[in-house]
């Protein structure tokens, strides 16, 4: 042994030992953190014109966006400017909701992700209930907000707040980019992450320091009257680093194409169990809901599959037109005694919410079969009310592919479906002889629909927007193809009117685009007229005026005894879309012979590029008595 090993150490050598391994730990963490070693192998090019708004644009292109909705401000500029610049559309909004309303509509029209862009604090703050919406509706979409500087944060900058924890309960990603070069992996992966599973909102947040040139964020990092010595060498040395930082390796190569999305499928096992049920089955029901519409399976073969099952289908949600106007196969009517009648139901991306009394519409008889992409969904009420035979967590759309496939030659008795049709026929009928009933003053509101109804062109598009006159109209028209009915989803948003027909008629310029909207929903997005001229999208806006609050007012004045804050006026809205440079039209009473002629000028002057705006004074009648509105 030597010598020096038969010494006891030192009192206090360990600690200190102990201590240098900590201090060399922290500064290690600190010299990473800085981005010092980054540094020393990527440079920042202090003379590069380029900025961040560019890198986000390049990423965008790359996943096929063509439209960015916003209503602009200062810390999103670049990113607004450079998109221009490579062509895709800047389309402004008169609200922050409506951007985000009209990025909804795009993503569940076109299979590709939705994106609005908004200024930082009250401009992300006004996004909040369009996010929730899209959230509960699955749909992708990709919010891009500004911030203040990455150095200011939580020092009272202008309209700073903590955006982050405001959106996470909201959306399936967060992500503040803190320098350059992470902007466009950043954005790949929330792109992803908003399509994959069950699709929904994704929030990113860029610091305006990461989207401006480096000289001008230098000149915003210069330090005026900085202390003398030590400190201000360190404080000097600091901001320099922090702005090399933000910029080194900014302009290096990066990959900007799309990441794989990740989407649950059912098994081959479960779809041949699947199989076998429905063979078994003498009285088969299909509830079809948003879901089914998803990417990747076109629309056009969902179709295909259910005509091949020949299956009787209920259609809710973005499901609506999946058959068509006149399928033999879509049952309308009478669903709770169909549900109770059928010894197999397919929930195929609809959800026993209160849509479904929560599933007690469904008999304990019943074999059911669920499929859902999100397990919660899959799940929900099954505890209580009603148990899945089957339950896939899975797509929908794929899943009635494989199972048709697995079905070929057989089809449902055709007994049952002719059955539920001649249950619908007659419920229509009532409904047409009650739409012709005369009301106490104006219009019925039922007439106005069938009108509507039957003038629409085939290529139309129907936007969902308000209480009782929509709930109404979803009775009465009926879209004409898939995709081609538009509303908030389960969220039961008002206001989405102005923002999901500006999305619609952008993704089909040729269409025919209408808006069903109550008086008291249109307050929400009438100033939309104005982006509407503005960007030449002309919708035909629908307006049921009764100057209430009608679907609560059923209720509270009856319960309560009170009409309190449910009435409204009977607003000259169309003199409101004039103003805007639209078209208005007033029709009461005086004008009911002329219905079909005013709705046939409208669809002229939309064809001439005018939004217009069809302000009709309805009146009362009994056709909602008992509908929920709670």
């Amino acid at each position: 042994k030597s010598w020096a090993s038969t010494v006891p150490p030192t009192p206090g050598s360990e600690t200190l030992g102990c201590l240098c391994g900590c201090a060399c730990a922290i500064l290690a963490f600190a010299v990473y953190k800085l981005g010092v070693i980054y540094q020393f192998f990527h440079k920042a090019e202090s003379k590069s014109p380029r900025h961040g708004g560019e890198s986000v644009a390049e990423v965008l292109r790359s996943h096929g966006v063509k439209f960015v909705f916003t209503l602009v401000g200062g810390h999103i500029s670049p990113i607004l400017v450079a998109c221009e610049k490579l062509g895709i559309r800047i389309v402004d909004t008169r609200h922050e909701a409506t951007a985000v309303f009209a990025a909804d509509a795009v993503a569940r029209m076109s299979g590709t992700v939705g994106v609005a862009a908004v200024t930082a604090g009250p401009g992300l703050t006004n996004t909040v209930t369009a996010v929730k919406n899209a959230q509960m509706a699955e749909s992708p979409l990709l919010l891009i907000g500004g911030a203040a500087a990455t150095l200011l944060q939580g020092r009272g900058a202008l309209q700073d707040i903590d955006q982050l924890s405001l959106f996470r309960p909201l959306c399936k990603f967060c992500a503040s980019v803190r320098t350059v070069r992470e902007i466009v992996p950043v954005l790949r992966k929330a792109i992803a992450v908003s399509q994959s599973g069950t699709p929904g909102p994704v929030f990113v947040e860029f610091p305006i320091d990461t989207l401006y040139p480096y000289h001008l964020v230098e000149k915003e990092f210069a330090v005026k009257n900085a202390p003398k010595g030590l400190v201000g060498k360190a404080i000097a040395w600091y901001l320099q680093n922090h702005l090399n930082n933000l910029f080194a390796g900014a302009w290096e190569p990066q990959d900007t194409t799309p990441l794989p999305v990740q989407i649950p499928t059912a098994t081959d096992q479960q779809v041949q169990q699947c199989v076998e049920l429905v063979s078994r089955a003498k009285k088969p029901v299909i509830l079809l809901g948003s879901q089914a519409t998803l990417p990747p399976t076109p629309a056009e073969k969902i179709r295909a599959a259910l005509e091949s099952l020949g299956i009787p289908c209920f259609l809710g949600g973005m499901a609506r037109g999946m058959l068509g106007r006149d399928s033999g196969l879509h049952i309308r009517q009478n669903r709770r005694d169909a549900l109770k009648e059928a010894d197999l139901v397919i929930l195929a991306g609809t959800v026993c919410d209160f849509r479904l009394s929560y599933g007690r519409v469904l008999s304990r008889r019943s074999r059911i079969i669920a499929v859902n992409r999100d397990r919660s969904q899959l799940l929900k009420n099954s505890d209580m009310f009603w148990k899945p035979t089957v339950a896939i967590q899975g797509d929908a759309g794929s899943f009635l592919l494989r199972l048709s496939e697995g079905l070929k030659g057989h089809r449902c008795p055709p007994d049952w479906p002719q059955s539920l049709k001649e249950g619908d026929l007659a419920k229509e009928k009532a409904n047409r002889e009650k739409a012709a009933e005369r009301t106490e003053r104006h219009l019925n509101p039922l007439r106005v629909l069938h009108r509507a109804e039957e003038l629409m062109a085939e290529d139309s598009i129907i936007v969902a927007d308000g209480g009782d006159f929509v709930g109404s109209a979803a009775y009465i028209m009926r879209p004409r193809g898939p995709l081609r009915w538009l509303d908030p989803g389960a969220f039961g948003t008002l206001g989405v009117g102005g923002g999901f027909a500006l999305g619609a008629k952008l993704c089909r310029p040729e269409s025919e685009v209408w808006i069903v909207y109550g008086d008291g929903s249109l307050g929400y997005s009438v100033a939309e007229f104005d982006t509407f001229t503005r960007h030449k999208t002309p919708v035909i806006a629908l307006v049921g005026n009764d100057a209430c609050w009608s679907q609560i007012s059923r209720e509270q004045v009856p319960i309560l005894g009170s009409n309190v804050a449910c009435g409204l006026a009977f607003t000259d809205y169309h003199v409101v879309a004039d103003g805007y440079g639209g078209k208005g039209y007033l029709i009461g009473r005086e004008e009911e012979g002329r219905l079909d002629e005013v709705i046939g000028k409208a669809q002229q002057e939309c064809r001439q590029g005018r939004a217009v705006l069809l302000n009709v004074l309805i009146g009362k009648t009994n056709f909602r008595d008992g509908s929920i509105s709670v």
